[in-house]
């Protein structure tokens, strides 16, 4: 089959998956380099990571790679954290005036509509290898998103209110396999995932002078089991172009959730576009092709990622820049990251974060590897 023909082929698998992504969940940025150029990863990612990003990556390069990963990320919406700290530190036994209007003024914050918290994270043991124009991965990892929002309000007296917690964990054991061919021109990879999904539903009291654990009150997971199949595709025109396309969980896995319900992840799918005017600048750009749901009500996700990367002395150095904004939030502004890789021989190490100075979220990211 050639080149050509393979790219239509992608392009309608795509295609045909892209009318049930409405019920897949945000799609997780991993990994320090991505992170460090704004969650990009699609076109660019050719180490052990693109067993998660796409695995067709993994046959742009012939490399051995091993690295060990951690990432995650907190966007506390409209300071409700601020608000119920300032809950927590609320003096209940004080009845002047000035005190219940300071009640009512943290009731308020924490009430309104759109306050509300979402985290995510991942971790996890990556390994990459090749046979000629054949390459080869593996991973053991952990994938989590999760959110809070306040299901009931409390009351002006700082009493009655309730937050729920919704999460869930893909642990996942999942081999990938991907061929290059036409010279690189295009390659082709797929990744077979066997998935431990551990969903979450809990919820904590908002009283006034009361801590509020969160960590501690998302209950007992409700544990299943569930095979994810991702595809994806590059295309390298030339030495200084390429374009990426991935489809996770095609095959649409499900999880039971706390309550006897059933928990079914839609298709994500992503593109990626990567330019490099010299060697050793590369310029990148990520989109999620709809828009993708997230635990919080209300709260929608279809991320566009824009990065750059500088290395210097052979990959000594690299440095990372990048933004990213969800657009279905036409008032969330980007959000800017950076990273920083540094390369000792075979050693890799790598970090990268960001900070939203609109929501106070942040998100971080580190990594170790062997490449050879």
């Amino acid at each position: 089959m050639s080149y050509s023909r393979s790219v239509r082929a992608v392009v309608i698998l795509v295609g045909l998956i892209i009318p049930a992504q409405a019920m897949a969940l945000e799609f997780v940025a991993v990994g320090p380099r991505a992170m460090g150029m704004g969650g990009a990863g699609v076109a660019v990612t050719t180490d052990a990571l693109a067993t998660y990003w796409n695995p067709a990556g993994l046959a742009m390069t012939q490399t051995v790679d091993i690295r060990v990963q951690g990432s995650g990320q907190v966007i506390d919406r409209l300071g409700i954290a601020e608000a119920v700290h300032d809950l927590e530190n609320f003096n209940a036994n004080d009845p002047s005036p000035a005190n219940l209007a300071k009640a009512q003024g943290i009731a308020d914050r924490i009430n309104r509509p759109g306050a509300t918290v979402s985290v995510n994270g991942s971790a996890g043991l990556y390994i990459k290898g090749h046979l000629g124009e054949h390459a080869f991965g593996l991973n053991v990892s952990d994938v989590a998103t999760g959110g809070g929002f306040v299901s009931t309000p409390v009351t002006p007296t700082l009493t009655g209110g309730v937050m729920t917690l919704l999460g869930l964990e893909a642990r996942q054991v999942a081999f990938s396999y991907a061929y290059a061919f036409s010279d690189k021109t295009f390659s082709f990879g797929v990744t077979g995932k066997i998935l431990q999904g551990a969903a979450y539903r809990g919820s904590t009291t908002l009283t006034g002078g009361t801590d509020v654990s969160i960590t501690d009150n998302f209950g007992k997971p409700t544990l299943s089991t569930a095979f994810g199949i991702d595809a994806g595709a590059i295309y390298r025109p030339s030495s200084w172009l390429r374009f990426g396309v991935v489809a996770k969980d095609i095959n649409q896995p499900t999880f039971d959730t706390p309550g006897g319900e059933e928990l079914k992840l839609g298709p994500q799918v992503r593109g990626g576009v990567a330019i490099n005017p010299y060697s050793s600048l590369t310029l990148t750009a990520d989109v999620d092709a709809t828009s993708n749901k997230t635990f919080v009500p209300g709260v929608k996700s279809q991320v566009l990622s824009l990065g750059a990367e500088q290395t210097i002395f052979s990959e000594f150095l690299s440095f990372r820049l990048g933004a990213f904004k969800n657009m279905k939030d036409a008032g969330t502004p980007f959000t800017p990251t950076a990273g920083l890789g540094l390369r000792i021989f075979a050693l890799r190490v790598d970090v990268g974060g960001g900070y939203d100075f609109r929501e106070e979220g942040a998100l971080v990211s580190g990594s170790v590897s062997l490449t050879f």
